[in-house]
């Protein structure tokens, strides 16, 4: 039985506020106020998420397994009738009990991750399927109430607080609406040829043969199949307002999709999570990808996909360490950590945040691969990370032959091809220090950083010392005109990336 739906569902942002006018205002020029990427979000530099949900549980293809399993001729399709039955015997939502996250334990995954370097952490809070990460009054269908039994946001906010990071909600549900029943048919013919191109803005397909489209009270709740005036207003905008008041949120964080958002419904959820963070004297984030929001007021984010320049304003990437599937799958292979760590090189060079994805297993078990891989990056960011954190960047982001497509998800096949060298150097700068880091060790015993030539400064500069940054071992230095020419022993230098730290105090 569905939760009463409380008042705030549908409450106006004019009323978040008893007797005073609240802040912001449901409109873009009012939103405007508010500063987009505050201070700490600019020193964080590095997040932590996770796809974690029911779709782990069949543990095949993708996160997109929902939908998947609904598309005739596709491996998932298959694999969903080989190894289950047929949908109108087994459908998505009989996964859920065998979604039990018993090994889950919120302050253990926290504490990886503070080791990893984060400093901010946090779960999709829905992806496209429907299923809420939380103890949730506004659909059946929550951790809380079915698979772990478990308020699984709520355990990870407070261990994120205890650890003392920011904590990050991601909302991927714009998708969920079932948006094609009058043409339902056609959609399905589009979908049998190309699954992206039958019910495109729907996670679901609406056929009557599939439990998707049952009419099911409570099944209707995790398929989507509701009417979407209803939808808008007491699911999509009430599940984003309940994370908000429940957990607090520092960062929220909306998938692609929100374009099918009618605008008035997305400013009023970001007034209202914006007057909720004001009332509370919190300097919060709200990151959005592909112009689904104005920047105004909203980080823009890159799916997969980095900036080729270096940006004025703060932005985001989101990236996995996996080279496939976000979710847990059986035979999921990982990026060398090496890759990881210059993905977040290149990121933090051009003003840029990294928000890295972990894929645990459906029991709530991190395998031992991530778990590396994640102490492998920490152990880097512990000996290199003042050249990371609160730093910003230099005139210039960097030098090499390597060269980067325009950044957007559209590219994102060719970033993941990108293999750097140590001829490719990324720079941020801190107080009166700035830091070079090589993507890779170095091979020669002398380099030459092209980005100090005299003609490319924008001021001159006066250096008082080299070190590597990982040993603060001194490197033998010399200013010319055409760069900053460096000698050092590097054999014993880190393999992933080697940062010099340059010191141009007086």
């Amino acid at each position: 039985m569905i939760k009463p739906l409380i008042a705030f569902l549908i409450a106006s942002p004019a009323l978040l506020l008893a007797d005073d006018t609240p802040p912001y205002q449901a409109n873009w020029d009012s939103l405007a106020q508010h500063q987009a990427a505050p201070e700490w979000f600019s020193d964080a530099k590095l997040g932590i998420y996770f796809h974690w949900g029911v779709y782990s549980v069949p543990a095949y293809d993708s996160e997109w397994y929902p939908r998947l399993m609904h598309v005739p001729g596709h491996r998932a399709y298959e694999h969903h009738l080989k190894t289950y039955g047929p949908h109108s015997e087994f459908g998505y939502h009989d996964f859920v009990p065998d979604f039990t996250a018993e090994h889950f334990d919120a302050a253990e995954w926290v504490a990886l991750f503070r080791k990893a370097g984060a400093r901010f952490i946090g779960p999709v809070a829905e992806h496209h399927d429907g299923f809420a990460m939380w103890d949730s009054a506004t659909t059946p269908w929550n951790a809380f109430d079915k698979g772990p039994m478990r308020d699984i946001t709520g355990e990870l906010a407070k261990a994120a607080r205890d650890e003392n990071l920011k904590f990050i909600t991601t909302f991927h549900h714009a998708r969920h609406l079932q948006r094609y029943r009058e043409t339902a048919a056609e959609e399905f013919g589009k979908m049998k040829q190309n699954m992206w191109h039958g019910f495109n803005d729907s996670h679901y397909p609406y056929l009557p043969e599939y439990p998707s489209s049952s009419d099911d009270p409570e099944l209707s709740y995790l398929y989507g199949n509701i009417p979407e005036d209803q939808w808008l207003e007491t699911v999509w905008l009430a599940k984003v307002k309940e994370v908000v008041d429940q957990y607090e949120p520092d960062i929220i964080w909306f998938d692609s999709w929100l374009d099918t958002i009618p605008e008035t419904y997305r400013a009023r959820m970001s007034a209202y999570y914006l007057n909720h963070a004001a009332e509370r004297n919190k300097e919060v984030v709200i990151v959005r990808k592909q112009d689904d929001l104005p920047l105004s007021f909203s980080v823009d984010d890159l799916e997969k996909s980095r900036k080729n320049k270096l940006e004025p304003t703060p932005w985001m990437t989101d990236e996995t360490l996996s080279t496939g599937s976000w979710c847990y799958t059986e035979g999921l292979t990982l990026k060398p950590t090496a890759d990881v760590i210059h993905i977040l090189v290149d990121i933090v060079s051009k003003n840029g945040v990294l928000l890295l994805n972990v894929s645990p297993k459906a029991d709530g078990t991190i395998p031992e691969d991530q778990r590396g891989s994640l102490l492998e990056m920490g152990d880097w960011l512990k000996r290199n990370g003042e050249a990371i954190y609160e730093t910003r960047s230099w005139y210039t982001f960097g030098e090499g032959p390597t060269t980067q497509p325009e950044g957007s998800f559209e590219n994102h096949h060719e970033f993941s091809k990108i293999k750097y060298s140590y001829q490719d150097i990324r720079y941020t700068t801190k107080g009166d220090c700035i830091y070079a880091t090589t993507l890779g060790r170095p091979q020669d015993e002398s380099i030459t950083l092209s980005a100090f030539a005299a003609e490319e400064l924008p001021q001159p500069l006066a250096i008082k010392s080299v070190t590597l940054l990982d040993s603060n071992l001194p490197v033998e230095w010399s200013l010319q005109d055409d760069g900053l020419h460096l000698q050092a022993d590097w054999s014993q230098a880190d393999p992933s990336a080697v940062t010099l730290k340059i010191d141009c105090s007086k």
